[in-house]
């Protein structure tokens, strides 16, 4: 799991490859992540948009934003969390995500939050470690 907190706000992300929906011999690859988000302020926050920087093992980078996510746009009281998975393809067998979340605060206080990067990794990459 990778974790950042910004400004109270917890981002905790855990990928998962999908060797099912996978097919590397067409160099398709796909994973899974699960983001959980704990407002732990004492704000009461909206997650307005998200920003994706997907990086694949190329070096190609693509990126993704739009409001909310999958489809909402979750309020969080002090306190609460908000959880969802959503997926990301590839062309190649590992990669890297990063990105923010852009929230508001009950005022109208608009600020980002940090989404950690994580490793997008499946078992048909060698992995060297330097």
């Amino acid at each position: 799991m990778y974790e950042k907190t910004t400004r109270g706000i917890r981002v905790v992300v855990e990928p998962d490859f999908l060797a099912d929906q996978s097919e590397p011999y067409d160099d398709h690859y796909v994973w899974a992540y699960t983001v959980r988000i704990d407002n732990n302020s004492d704000e009461v926050v909206r997650l307005k948009n998200r920003r994706w920087r997907i990086t694949d093992s190329r070096g190609r980078t693509e990126i993704v934003s739009g409001e909310g996510v999958v489809g909402e746009q979750p309020v969080l009281q002090p306190g609460e969390g908000f959880e969802y998975t959503s997926g990301a393809p590839l062309t190649t067998p590992s990669g890297l995500m990063v990105g923010e979340y852009s929230m508001e605060t009950a005022e109208g206080v608009m600020f980002d939050v940090a989404i950690p990067a994580f490793s997008l990794d499946s078992p048909h990459e060698i992995i060297q470690l330097n």
